[in-house]
């Protein structure tokens, strides 16, 4: 299974900025490390109760941080929904989401957790693996076609679908239409190689960087490329065509085609975004809301400014994803979990998921939001904000949320695996000794 974290930090959820709230690997590991005992037992202690005595179901559901931007969005919907269905009564719960994983690990070994939750796709990942989640497929049934295939893909788990697909987001590739034209750079790159090539010669002629790429997540870079970081319980980025990236990259930094500024840092994007709002880097990775800042602070580079897909890896995946989704916990009574599902489609549907998606400058999943006229029809003055939004809703198929999954201690070897490419890349050490110093250092922690 392909995974890995996404390059922000978390955050509260301005979701005006895309509404990127992502979460470190420390995260990750502290559920399965702190709450992994508490949820196994709650597999044991959760079974399906009769439903309480009462007129109306009632379906609790829980959002992540979306008060109180989107007060009144939820608030509409919930009247809309319980007008239709009298016999159902909604009630909402908004948790911070620094709080959520605790609060939520609490509740579902009590026995009272909500019906739905909104979760990100590593939480549901660690949720899912100790068995906290109920898998939806039964409850999803045909309307599993109105989504999109990348929002199931990121999903499914071992074969079984866990959430119903909300919102998600994904990069695109603002470059700087005056440097490349003084580089004599007329093809757009479309490749990680054709990128490489062209921070160099852009570096050569114009004295400006080419990009940032991202290499303190380097695991996920890796990963985007198509190449595993871990198979058969071994470490394998020492390969020859993990040696061949990482080489590629040596030679761009070396000829001073990749921005120096913070490269080898865990979140280089503010550097990245001012490097580029400057004029000293003619290509930037990032969701099209990073464009409404160059809009706003700089510009004379936003008239110049263009956008095109960032180039795709080895497996065909579109970078940047990072998935939101309504989860349902195990142990909700079979009519509860059949009413919460039919609220889940409706939050969820197209209708609903086009307007929270312009609410929050996201992507939707629905495939009919993402075909709307909102996302495809460009006025003839549209700039680079608007037509980036248009050419990430038709990547959504190819989006993934990708994040390291299953190898325990991550946090300590991936620093082992940070510093060897930083070595390499700066030219401290061969490329290929500080990769096998590295895959040593991990089989050395994952056993036999």
């Amino acid at each position: 299974m392909i995974r890995r974290f996404r390059r922000d930090k978390p955050r509260r959820l301005a979701i005006a900025q895309q509404g990127e709230l992502r979460q470190t690997s420390a995260m990750i590991a502290s559920v399965r490390r702190v709450f992994a005992p508490l949820l196994m037992m709650a597999c044991v202690l959760l079974a399906s109760g009769p439903a309480p005595a009462a007129d109306k179901v009632h379906v609790e559901f829980w959002t992540m941080s979306l008060k109180p931007k989107f007060t009144a969005y939820f608030r509409t919907l919930v009247k809309q929904y319980e007008a239709l269905h009298p016999n159902v009564e909604l009630e909402w719960v908004d948790v911070p989401w620094d709080a959520l994983q605790t609060k939520l690990t609490a509740v579902i070994v009590a026995g009272s957790a909500p019906a739905l939750v909104q979760l990100n796709v590593p939480w549901a990942y660690d949720y899912a693996l100790y068995g906290a989640l109920r898998p939806i497929d039964d409850l999803l049934g045909k309307d599993r076609d109105n989504y999109t295939d990348g929002a199931i893909a990121d999903l499914t788990f071992n074969g079984k679908v866990y959430g119903f697909p909300h919102y998600n987001s994904v990069n695109v590739m603002a470059y700087n239409t005056a440097l490349f034209k003084q580089a004599g750079i007329t093809h757009i790159p479309t490749t990680r190689d054709e990128q490489l090539a062209a921070a160099k010669e852009i570096k050569a002629r114009t004295g400006q960087y080419g990009f940032s790429p991202a290499l303190g997540k380097i695991a996920g870079l890796f990963l985007e490329e198509g190449l595993p970081l871990v198979e058969n319980g071994k470490a394998v980025f020492n390969s020859p065509a993990h040696v061949a990236f990482i080489a590629k990259l040596a030679d761009a930094y070396k000829a001073g085609g990749l921005l120096k500024d913070k490269l080898f840092s865990e979140d280089n994007y503010p550097a990245s975004i001012d490097a580029y709002k400057s004029g000293r880097m003619a290509m930037l990775e990032a969701p099209p809301s990073a464009l409404t800042r160059v809009r706003d602070d700089a510009r004379d580079v936003y008239a110049v400014t263009d956008v095109a897909p960032v180039p795709i890896g080895g497996p065909g995946i579109a970078a940047g994803g990072w998935l939101f989704h309504f989860a349902m916990p195990r142990g909700t009574t079979a009519i509860v979990a059949s009413e919460a599902a039919q609220f889940a489609k409706f939050l969820t549907n197209a209708e609903n998921q086009l307007e929270f998606a312009k609410l929050a400058g996201a992507f939707p999943t629905a495939k009919k939001a993402v075909a709307d006229p909102h996302f495809q029809r460009l006025r003839t003055d549209a700039g680079a904000y608007e037509k980036a939004m248009a050419l990430g809703a038709k990547r959504m198929d190819a989006v993934r949320t990708l994040y390291v999954a299953g190898v325990s201690g991550f946090e300590r070897l991936n620093k082992r695996l940070q510093d060897a490419v930083e070595a390499a890349v700066i030219g401290r050490k061969d490329v290929k000794t500080a990769l096998d110093e590295a895959a040593a250092f991990w089989n050395s922690k994952l056993g036999p």
